[in-house]
């Protein structure tokens, strides 16, 4: 039986340790989005696909091993036999297209051989991959069902989390931050209108359909792709015609609303999604702030293939500071002011699977400290009269509406207005929580 996956550049058997070695690299702490940055161009895309479907079959991947190795092995070797048996569940996924079983067990064993720490476990490999093959075939029908709740991969802390403040939703909460996400993208209507943009793709044959509304907030430039393809395919996309980014965040330039000759300041601006969102909307000074000087770079990466540094009438400034500190602030009041907290991630799960595999219980108290001291430097920068939106991807409410709730006790001149709140993760967007404020008054 011939291999049905996609084509592509990397051998699998080097795809196969790369994965391995970013699963490594997550486990010590690194986030996987940074580690997959320092892969090149060719490796990205499969390297991705694999370690983010072996992280969503983690705990059935392990319960594999458990079963078929009787000692543990090494974590190396730990983590090429995850690779290799995702690869083997995938193998009935219709939309994955897996690989034929023999390649697997081929590639896979070959990719011991690379490595001094992983060359004792060929013949290891080999044996365990073909008694897990069997037994998935001999399953059939009957094969436990990945994604449920009782195979769930999240940290014992974050369940009881979810279980407390979410009682009748959990489960299916749960559920649907084991699926893959919808591929989405954001029409840049600077440059071509959303129904021209539809048409655009209905010529090169790819099927896409509007979202209208995320939580009852309309969205006007949203389009989702129902067979996901990769980012260089899309078309328009280098041209600045479109970007890639969920439904849910793009509510952020709806709420907020910019309006031509507003100043407008983004406090945690990196990689630039929401920031360029805004300067699609309007013509506006936008200052973007972001405290990791790198990631900034790719804020003004963005500003360029959409097109926005060079729109008359517009400014544009990227400063690398500490937004909470003021340092950098000259004393101009803001019209309307984006704080896209650092949060726990919660709410994005889906779309980056290692974040239960990063988080720890006691991460929370110490976001909640820079979120508060975010928002208290928002305050101060924003003018009478103007609009602070706050902003966190996560579904903890400790991040969301307990920080809202904090705020509005601590100042009088705050007016809350109408968002939508805590946005639980859906079959089109992920979690969000929104909170706008009127500064009533000095």
């Amino acid at each position: 039986m011939a291999s049905t996956a996609p084509p592509q550049n990397l051998p699998l058997s080097q795809a196969i340790t790369i994965a391995a070695q970013a699963i490594g690299e997550v486990m010590s702490g690194r986030s996987l989005t940074h580690v997959l940055e320092e892969l090149e161009p060719q490796e990205r895309p499969i390297v991705q696909s694999i370690t983010f479907d072996t992280f969503r079959r983690w705990t059935r991947s392990h319960a594999l091993i458990k079963e078929f190795v009787p000692k543990p092995p090494s974590k190396p070797v730990e983590h090429v036999l995850a690779v290799a048996i995702t690869l083997l569940l995938d193998r009935t996924d219709v939309a994955k297209k897996g690989y034929a079983t023999h390649t697997i067990v081929n590639e896979s064993v070959s990719a011991c051989g690379q490595y001094d720490e992983t060359i004792y476990a060929k013949g290891l490999m080999n044996a365990v991959l073909r008694k897990v093959s069997a037994a998935l075939d001999a399953q059939g029908e009957k094969r436990p069902d990945h994604n449920s709740v009782g195979e769930s991969y999240f940290p014992p802390w974050w369940i009881a989390n979810l279980r407390k403040n979410y009682p009748k939703a959990w489960q299916s909460i749960c559920l649907q931050q084991s699926q893959r996400p919808p591929l989405t993208l954001r029409v840049n209507r600077r440059a071509i209108s959303l129904v021209d943009y539809a048409a655009v793709l209905q010529a090169a044959q790819i099927e896409a359909e509007t979202i209208e509304q995320v939580a009852h907030t309309l969205l006007d430039a949203a389009l989702v792709i129902k067979e996901p393809i990769p980012v260089a395919s899309i078309p328009g996309f280098f041209d600045g015609l479109v970007s890639v980014q969920d439904a849910g965040a793009q509510l952020a330039a709806t709420l907020l609303c910019p309006m031509t000759g507003e100043r407008v300041l983004d406090m945690c601006a990196a990689p630039g999604g929401k920031a360029a969102h805004l300067l699609e909307c309007a013509d506006i000074d936008l200052v973007a702030i972001d405290v990791d000087r790198e990631r900034l770079k790719r804020v003004s990466e963005t500003f360029s293939r959409l097109k926005l540094s060079a729109v008359p009438g517009q400014v544009i400034e990227c400063i690398a500071a500490d937004a909470a500190e003021l340092g950098w602030w000259n004393k101009k009041p803001f019209d309307k002011i984006l704080i896209d907290a650092p949060c726990s991630a919660s709410g994005i799960v889906s779309r980056h699977p290692d974040i239960p595999f990063l988080r720890r219980a006691d991460d929370i108290a110490d976001l909640q400290d820079r979120q508060r001291a975010l928002l208290e430097a928002g305050w101060k920068a924003l003018k009478e009269g103007g609009l602070l939106l706050y902003i966190t991807c996560s579904i903890f409410p400790e991040e969301g509406n307990d920080q809202a709730e904090w705020f509005m006790a601590g100042h009088q001149n705050a007016l809350r207005l109408d968002a939508p709140g805590q946005i639980l993760p859906g079959h089109l967007h992920d979690g969000f929580y929104y909170a706008l404020f009127k500064k009533n008054g000095p």
